[in-house]
């Protein structure tokens, strides 16, 4: 069923590294799952320094769930993004390509803004728009950053649902900026006029950026169980750790490591939150989930975009 799965696949390219991921895991599976055609959620944080994570040595944030997943499937020490910012990250992560040669690179502006006319062109294949030729549902939820005008939502680009915010939780600021960089990015959310999407609609602004990362967790347990009989491929891009950081009633001033810690460790219930769900509906030997950051820490926010570890 594999040998089939990959001869029906027309871009190899955008599709290699699930297809890397998918045979390092066969030997573990077994001949019942290789029947199945695999599921795949790629959950990426954003701005995340590789030693913030219980797995890879922090000290005071806890990150049960991720670190299970390490220490029951792969865990990377060798990985390289895109780029070492959002848009061009984020391109090469769903078309498989160098983002300069999507133009989603630049020396002028780095990464897209409210007021870009432009984004990811109709003519670059995402991982996305490749797996729906094979069958497969697809979601995103989350940050987006590739465009956002109605053309170059994810809608347009492969996905049959999307929810999240179309660029960085710190764009559409109406407060004041001085005030924005003598917080160490900690401001309330009404600061930030950023729109929260579903599908191509505006469903809230400013978005409450104190319960979406909650919400990006229901959001992906919803999909998977309305999609539970079909393949289906879900992007989960969080907001956060990038700055500003939020946390929800739950998690704020519960760990450790001040707000950057709470931002993580409701990161990392969410992620439990979903492998649960797996469980629950049968699907979770069945269904790969990877783990990674766009790119590092944002460190002239210094204690709040973690530094990593050396």
């Amino acid at each position: 069923m594999m040998k089939q799965w990959l001869k029906t696949s027309i871009n190899l390219k955008t599709l290699l590294t699930l297809l890397l991921i998918s045979s390092c895991f066969s030997n573990g599976w077994g001949q019942e799952n290789l029947s199945k055609t695999p599921n795949f959620i790629i959950i990426f944080a954003d701005d995340l320094g590789y030693g913030d994570l219980g797995t890879y040595g922090h000290p005071t944030i806890k990150t049960p769930h991720l670190d299970q997943m390490a220490a029951e499937g792969q865990k990377w020490t060798n990985f390289y993004v895109g780029a070492s910012v959002c848009t061009p990250s984020r391109a090469a992560l769903l078309t498989g390509r160098l983002p300069v040669r999507s133009g989603m690179a630049s020396d002028k502006h780095r990464v897209l803004f409210p007021d870009s006319k432009y984004g990811l062109p109709s003519s670059e294949i995402t991982l996305a728009e490749q797996l729906k030729k094979v069958g497969y549902s697809t979601a995103c939820v989350g940050k987006w950053h590739l465009g956002h005008k109605e053309e170059y939502l994810p809608t347009n680009n492969g996905f049959d649902y999307y929810f999240g915010i179309p660029y960085s939780n710190d764009m559409d600021f109406v407060g004041d900026y001085k005030a924005f960089k003598e917080s160490k990015g900690s401001l309330p959310t009404e600061n930030f006029n950023v729109p929260l999407i579903r599908n191509t609609e505006i469903i809230e602004r400013p978005a409450n950026q104190n319960t979406i990362t909650k919400r990006y967790a229901e959001e992906t347990i919803s999909f998977i169980k309305r999609n539970k009989d079909n393949p289906f491929f879900i992007y989960l891009a969080h907001n956060l750790p990038h700055i500003p950081l939020f946390a929800s009633e739950d998690f704020l001033g519960k760990s450790k490591r001040g707000i950057y810690g709470d931002v993580l460790e409701e990161i990392d219930h969410g992620i439990g939150q979903i492998i649960a769900a797996l469980k629950e509906e049968g699907l979770d030997k069945n269904t790969i989930v990877i783990f990674t950051s766009d790119n590092g820490p944002w460190l002239s926010y210094g204690i709040n975009a973690e530094v990593p570890v050396c």
